[in-house]
């Protein structure tokens, strides 16, 4: 009898990463590691200092005039808007500004020490304005408007902007009549969560080199994690063929989500067109990455939820503001995802969410770990664990009770698939020693214990296709081949 050995592959075991040996040696290559000879110039940007002004003039010949300034531009010079969805910014502002820090004028010198005193010597006229902080506020008639000309911007179908107001996206779903559920709720939770701002803080920040050649054609060197989506946007903004541009994304040092869209990577973009084929580096300083770039969006919802003396779900509201910021970028569709999402795992008769994406003087908001999913989940089960204590029913019995099984008819009209859910949460209590008391961590001090559920449904549209090509060799090894932008994650 011959024995086979076990073939030699993937499945089920552990595989080397690819750059392991470049980057344990300090050999990977990232975008501010790229040389480009005496010819690179430098890119500074003058920002804003106010959160919501009128642009009265802009005076920069002084700049113009400084030894070793190549390149002096403004919002007059690029007329176009950009934007991932819904194309409602400018790369420099024009006539008016939304946020401290958003772009106004840059410079490009031949060295960073020059282009940082140039654009100090740019002089900005601004008429103040009312800003709008607080997005619940900003949904309100009386908010002074952010973008007056919304209804003019261009806009994908599957968002729905309000002319006339700061709304960037109202997202609906109705199942059901709650109005009539509540009259049969044994208990009801009715809560306000807000959850502030946060700011990614990869270890890279975030640095671009762009380069125009002689016939007109764009080469970005970005740390990105999506390239695609930048070359699009690039070509909108320049009125150039997507084929004339290309975007080379580096090893990136983290991402989270603040390296998806186009943050900074059109600045050095537009400097380049008026370097005559010199290349231009922006990088941003760790400050500016805190009050310029992307952040996660602030949020705040309004949760009501009921069930029957048995512990059964029977109706959820919600209405959730999320803070866009000046710019939506990610934001409107962070907002269809939230609504897509907003009952959490849960099964229940009968919702009504209304989710928003409104126009704040906050930094714009996109893409952060989980696409909106952690601080939309943090007020679901924080009412569903007061909702269970309410009616006096266990935590994970509740869970079990009231989670999607398959075949439920979800929120959005779907049929659930099988998922394995409630042998999930079985393990998990299990794990827990659920219903036995934690042991104190010291003296003076107490442990609880606590289960949650979520799920996550980015909502991506069509245009984020996926592809793969898979090729099993000959030893019986396989090699995969992916189109996604490799950001520490490992694959």
């Amino acid at each position: 009898m011959v024995k086979l050995e076990k073939p030699r592959g993937p499945v089920g075991e552990s595989v080397r990463r690819n750059d392991v040996n470049e980057k344990v040696t300090g050999a990977a290559i990232y975008a501010d590691d790229i040389r480009f000879g005496k010819d690179l110039l430098y890119g500074r940007i003058k920002r804003s200092p106010h959160p919501h002004a009128r642009i009265k003039s802009i005076d920069t010949s002084a700049a113009e005039n400084y030894p070793g300034v190549k390149v002096v531009i403004t919002g007059a010079d690029f007329p176009n808007h950009i934007g991932l969805y819904l194309k409602d910014k400018y790369i420099f502002a024009r006539n008016r500004v939304r946020f401290v820090g958003e772009p106004v004028a840059a410079v490009a010198a031949v060295s960073e020490e020059i282009a940082e005193k140039a654009v100090d010597l740019i002089e900005v006229t601004y008429e103040p304005l009312e800003p709008v902080f607080d997005p619940e506020y900003g949904a309100t008639p009386e908010a002074p408007l952010i973008h007056p000309n919304l209804a003019d911007y261009e806009v994908p179908n599957f968002i729905f902007p309000q002319a006339g107001t700061n709304i960037a996206n109202h997202f609906k779903i109705r199942k059901g009549d709650t109005e009539v559920a509540w009259d049969e709720c044994a208990a009801i939770v009715e809560r306000k969560f807000r959850v502030p701002h946060v700011q990614h803080v990869p270890i890279e920040p975030h640095v671009a080199v762009a380069q125009m050649s002689e016939d007109g054609k764009v080469t970005v060197w970005a740390a990105s994690q999506s390239p695609f989506a930048q070359r699009n946007s690039f070509a909108k903004a320049l009125d150039i063929s997507q084929s004339d541009i290309r975007v080379i994304a580096p090893y990136v040092g983290g991402g989270f989500g603040c390296k998806a869209g186009v943050t900074m990577e059109a600045l050095p973009v537009a400097l380049a067109t008026k370097a005559n084929g010199r290349p231009v580096k922006v990088r941003l300083t760790r400050e500016e990455e805190f009050y310029t770039n992307f952040v996660r969006q602030g949020l705040v919802i309004h949760m009501k939820v009921g069930c029957d003396a048995d512990g059964n779900l029977l109706a959820m509201e919600n209405k959730m503001y999320w803070d866009g910021g000046a710019s939506t970028e990610y934001g409107v569709n962070i907002t269809r995802a939230g609504g897509y999402s907003s009952t959490g795992p849960y099964d229940i008769p009968n919702v009504k969410t209304d989710s928003l994406c409104v126009y704040t003087n906050h930094p714009i908001g996109g893409a952060y770990r989980g696409f909106g999913m952690s601080e939309l989940h943090t007020a679901v089960d924080q009412c569903m664990d007061e909702l269970a204590e309410k009616i006096g029913m266990d935590k994970v019995a509740f869970n079990k009770l009231n989670c999607v099984s398959a075949g439920d008819k979800l929120v959005t009209g779907m049929t659930m698939h099988p998922h394995g859910l409630q042998e999930c949460i079985d393990k998990v209590a299990a794990a827990l020693d659920w219903g036995k008391p934690a042991p104190a961590s010291g003296p003076g001090k107490k442990r609880g214990k606590g289960i949650a559920l979520a799920w996550k449904a980015p909502a991506m549209p069509p245009n984020a296709g996926s592809s793969a090509r898979l090729q099993m060799n000959e030893d019986g090894t396989a090699t995969l081949s992916v189109g996604g932008q490799e950001i520490g994650q490992g694959a």
